[in-house]
């Protein structure tokens, strides 16, 4: 059984991660993390938990 969602913006995401609203916004676009509607003031809502459990997009890069 899945965790019930905690939803939040990006911007509170990015505060609690440390992850830059633009990375998030990327993430978004892509389809990497799931958009779950906009809050009063029109700003995407995403489940936190999905951002805590999705992977680093980063590529590794070769030495």
């Amino acid at each position: 059984m899945q965790p019930a969602p905690v939803l939040v913006d990006i911007y509170t995401a990015a505060q609690l991660t440390g992850i830059k609203p633009g990375t998030l916004r990327v993430r978004l676009h892509r389809g990497a993390l799931t958009r779950h509607g906009h809050d009063r003031q029109g700003r995407d809502l995403i489940d936190f938990n999905e951002l805590c459990e999705a992977p680093n997009e980063r590529p590794q890069q070769a030495a």
